[in-house]
């Protein structure tokens, strides 16, 4: 039975949260604060985090940012704020996904299997060992780092599944909702279109030398992205 925190502030939402989680087969510890949330995880294995954004003691960024660095462990944010800088800024210090209120208990369910689900797969896989090269650049797997003309580029979580999807897939067109179902491997409709559009903008400024003429991620007008470099 996966173990799930819950960090929510508001009772009534956190109440509903755990009820609707534990009859979906989950174990799920709830805490109101960033301190009792920090505490609780420090104590016990958690499968998964959610996380809500505003707290009565800071902000879940901050958390997120201080478990990120001693765990792996899936993040979701739930936010009330849909703007699209809190979105990236999440998506950055990396949280795996995140979640709008008021959201629906289908999506709720859908994100946080998808999640345990890509969480398990990273467990289970060596992809992780080789790395890819494509014309000047090069992607360690294992050690997350992107290499252009032998100079680090330095990319977030999102930016290196994205970078990664594309450099697996050479010439070949990935619609717009294939990206986003990969990248959060639930159905699309779920996900803001226009972070995409970000993530594929910030990408280009890294890897391209002239960003308003790439030659690596093109649009393909009507279609989605292609990587337009072959891969080895």
């Amino acid at each position: 039975m996966e173990k799930l925190l819950v960090i929510e502030d508001d009772e009534s939402l956190a109440i509903g949260i755990k009820y609707t989680l534990e009859k979906e087969g989950f174990n799920v510890k709830v805490r109101n604060c960033i301190s009792d949330g920090a505490k609780a995880f420090e104590e016990d294995n958690f499968d998964l985090v959610l996380l809500d954004v505003m707290l009565p003691d800071g902000n879940g960024f901050e958390l997120c940012e201080k478990i990120r660095k001693k765990s792996e462990v899936p993040i979701i944010f739930l936010t009330a704020c849909d703007e699209e800088v809190n979105i990236v800024l999440g998506l950055d210090l990396g949280a795996d996904d995140y979640i709008t209120k008021p959201f629906r208990v289908r999506e709720l369910v859908s994100r946080l299997r998808a999640a345990l689900r890509r969480s398990n797969m990273k467990k289970e896989s060596n992809e992780y060992i080789d790395k890819i090269s494509s014309g000047n650049l090069t992607l360690n797997l294992m050690e997350r780092k992107l290499m252009k003309g032998g100079k680090e580029i330095f990319l977030t979580t999102m930016e290196y599944k994205l970078i990664a999807m594309f450099m697996k897939s050479p010439q070949k067109t990935l619609s717009r909702n294939v990206i986003l179902e990969k990248l959060w491997d639930i159905n699309g409709e779920f996900v803001d279109d226009n972070t995409l559009s970000v993530y594929i903008r910030r990408l280009r400024e890294k890897i391209e030398d002239d960003p308003s003429r790439p030659r690596f991620i093109i649009t393909v007008r009507g279609l989605g992205y292609k990587w337009n470099q072959g891969s080895k």
